[in-house]
C-alpha cells in the first residue's frame, strides 16, 4: 500500500508538506510545491482515506495522542492514564505513533489541525535540534490559533502545558543512592545522543557522581529500547554498576549479562528509569527510579482541556526505589 511518507519522498518535499496538500489542511502551500505532491500521489496511486476525514472534521469530541512508541510500556502507560480521562469525559482517542520521527510528528500535528481536533497531547522527548523544536512549535501556534488546545509530557519547550519529569534529579538521585551502597565505577547505557530526555538523565547521573568525588561513567550510546540496551552491555567491563537509562533498556542489560555468564547483582548491579509496572516482575527485580506514569498522562490530558489554564508547566519528581538487582558491596 503506497504511504503519505511514499509520496513525500517521490515529491521531495517534507512529511508535514505532503500531509497539508493531501488532508486537507487550512494552511497554504504554494502552487508548485502542491503541483509536485498532487503529481507524485497520482504517479505513485495514493488515496485519501475520505471516510475517516469526513468522519474527523470538525470533531469536538475528538483528541489526539501522539506518542513516540506505542509498543514501549513507558509510552503505553502514559497513553492508558490520558485515555482514561479522555473516557470518564466522553471523548475519542486518535493516536499515532511517530517511531520517534520529528517529521512525522510535526505532519500528525498538522493532520490533527485539518480534523479540527478538540485538543492534542504530544508525549515523548524533544530532539535536541532547534529547527525541529521550532518547526514543531510554528505548527502547533497554527492549531491553538484555530482553538485547538495542546499540552505535552516532556520537556517544556514548546510554549504549551507540559508535566515535565524531571530527569536530571531522579539521575542524581539515584547515583547517589547507588554510591551508598559501595559502588565506585560505573556504566551508563545513554541511549542515542539527541533526545534530551535521556541526555538529561545522563547529565544528571554524571554529575552526581563528580560531586561526590568519584570517577566519570563509562557512557555507551545504542538505541532506545531493548535491543538497544543489549547491545550497549556486550561492551560493558571492569566496573561494579550499570545505569540503563530506561528500564526497557534495562531488560536489554540483564538479558545480555546472563548471555555473558555474568551474575546479576553477584559480579554486577543493574539499575533502570521509569518503574514500568509490567516489568516489577523480573527477576532480580529491578533497581529504579518510579515515574507516576498514568498520572503524568491524566494530568496532561486534563490541562489540554482546560479552556483557562496558560502555558505553564508542572514538574514531576521521581522516586529511587532500589531492589534485588543492585546490592551493596563489602
Amino acid at each position: 500500500m503506497v504511504t503519505l511518507e511514499d509520496v513525500a519522498r517521490h515529491a521531495g518535499v517534507s512529511l508535514a508538506t505532503a500531509s497539508r496538500v493531501l488532508n486537507g489542511s487550512t494552511r497554504q502551500v504554494g502552487a508548485s510545491l502542491r503541483g509536485k505532491v498532487e503529481l507524485a500521489a497520482a504517479q505513485l496511486g495514493y488515496r485519501t482515506n475520505v471516510a475517516a476525514q469526513t468522519l474527523a472534521r470538525g470533531a469536538s469530541n475528538v483528541i489526539g495522542l501522539v506518542v513516540h512508541d506505542l509498543t514501549d510500556p513507558y509510552f503505553a502507560a502514559i497513553a492508558d492514564g490520558a485515555m482514561r480521562v479522555a473516557e470518564d469525559q466522553g471523548l475519542m482517542v486518535m493516536i499515532g505513533t511517530t517511531h520517534r520521527d520529528p517529521q512525522r510528528e510535526i505532519a500528525y500535528v498538522s493532520t490533527l489541525n485539518a480534523q479540527r481536533v478538540r485538543a492534542v497531547l504530544l508525549v515523548g522527548s524533544r530532539v535536541a535540534d532547534e529547527q525541529l523544536t521550532r518547526q514543531l512549535r510554528e505548527e502547533l501556534d497554527r492549531y491553538r490559533e484555530t482553538g485547538g488546545r495542546v499540552a505535552c509530557v516532556g520537556q517544556d519547550l514548546l510554549g504549551v502545558d507540559a508535566v515535565v519529569p524531571d530527569n536530571r534529579l531522579g539521575a542524581a538521585a539515584l547515583a547517589r543512592a547507588l554510591a551508598g551502597l559501595g559502588h565506585r565505577s560505573f556504566a551508563v547505557l545513554a541511549g542515542p545522543d539527541r533526545l534530551i530526555a535521556p541526555m538529561d538523565r545522563v547529565a544528571g547521573f554524571a554529575d552526581a557522581l563528580e560531586e561526590l568525588g568519584l570517577p566519570a561513567p563509562l557512557v555507551l550510546h545504542s538505541s532506545f529500547d531493548r535491543e538497544g540496551g543489549y547491545a550497549a552491555a556486550t561492551q560493558v567491563s571492569g566496573v561494579t554498576c550499570v545505569f540503563a537509562v530506561t528500564d526497557v533498556m534495562a531488560v536489554g542489560a540483564l538479558a545480555a549479562f546472563r548471555d555473558r555468564g555474568i551474575r546479576v547483582p553477584e559480579d554486577v548491579s543493574v539499575a533502570g528509569f521509569d518503574d514500568i509496572s509490567t516489568l516489577r516482575d523480573l527477576v532480580p527485580s529491578l533497581s529504579t527510579v518510579r515515574l507516576p506514569l498514568a498520572e503524568m498522562g491524566a494530568r496532561a490530558l486534563e490541562m489540554a482541556l482546560t479552556p483557562d489554564a496558560g502555558a505553564g508547566a508542572q514538574v514531576v519528581t521521581g522516586e529511587v526505589i532500589l531492589r534485588e538487582s543492585t546490592r551493596a558491596l563489602g
